[in-house]
């Protein structure tokens, strides 16, 4: 497979391009793997950024994302809102017109959103809410929190929740409290110095005992000390899919925005198997998980 980056207009990329031509992977997916974490980006002349964004990416349109979704063998995913286009959906509105029976979104939105926006929404293919607890990306009040929350109750839309560090520790009894589903993204990114003593880590042990608390096993790249093989961030992937079979997910997080060494994504998904070493598991987290959390048939 082969793609070219495309620069967007305006002001210059602060983000380095995804790896152009990824390795086949090893690991044969099984049929309707979904690819539960990823985005796109413009492309910018038909779909500008956001003009208070915090980074600027090269275009990743969604050829780009389906022609890597055919070579690494994902015939489902779910598209992310990147904080870089904020609250204008229309890319990804865009992208689900016509993939709406394999494809789902999640929303960035604010309490001012109308709860019409948010049916339109619904009605798209979007099933979910993502919610910064980190400061780059615009992190949002508790109380712009609970707002958003109320907003999307009505739809059943599970909340995602994105922190850095201590957040899951520090935001813990918040998450506990919130009466919908919730995926915590990228392992929630803990301090992976620490190991299993982390707060972080200790803190979504204790939120997967509870059962609403679901979690991406996406972003070991973003957690690793250990490039390229990622096995200090693997082990612990390794520990939560055993404890929580039932609400883990993963994802690519292609194209990888704001990262200091860009993954491959062939290597991303042969790291699966290390994962989720149990083929039922396995198949737990690409398929049955993520279809019964998005609503595909």
């Amino acid at each position: 497979m082969s793609a070219t980056p495309k620069r967007p207009l305006g002001p210059e990329p602060t983000c380095a391009p995804p790896v152009p031509n990824p390795k086949k992977p090893d690991l044969a997916l099984p049929p309707k793997a979904c690819d539960a974490h990823y985005h796109i980006f413009g492309p910018a002349h038909r779909f500008p950024f956001a003009a208070d964004r915090t980074f600027t990416p090269h275009d990743a349109p969604l050829a780009d994302l389906l022609a890597l979704h055919r070579h690494l063998g994902f015939e489902r995913g779910v598209f992310v809102q990147s904080a870089c286009h904020g609250t204008d959906h229309s890319a990804v509105l865009d992208a689900l017109a016509g993939l709406k029976d394999r494809y789902r979104g999640v929303a960035l939105l604010t309490p001012s959103t109308p709860p019409a926006e948010v049916a339109r929404l619904h009605e798209a293919g979007f099933r979910g809410v993502r919610l910064h607890f980190v400061s780059h990306l615009h992190g949002q009040s508790p109380d712009d929190i609970r707002a958003v929350i109320r907003l999307v109750a009505p739809f059943g839309w599970h909340i995602a929740v994105h922190t850095m560090h201590d957040g899951l520790a520090e935001h813990e009894a918040f998450i506990r409290a919130i009466d919908a589903p919730v995926v915590i993204d990228h392992i929630g990114r803990f301090d992976i110095a620490d190991g299993e003593s982390s707060r972080g880590f200790q803190a979504l042990r204790r939120l997967l005992d509870g059962g609403r608390v679901w979690v991406k096993l996406s972003g070991v790249d973003r957690l690793s000390d250990t490039p390229p093989c990622f096995r200090d961030a693997v082990a612990v992937a390794r520990i939560l899919a055993a404890q929580a079979p039932e609400r883990i997910l993963w994802g690519t997080d292609w194209p990888h925005p704001n990262h200091k060494h860009v993954p491959d994504d062939g290597v991303l998904v042969d790291l699966i198997a290390e994962i989720a070493p149990d083929e039922t598991i396995r198949r737990k987290m690409l398929v049955d998980n993520p279809a019964a959390l998005f609503g595909f048939e």
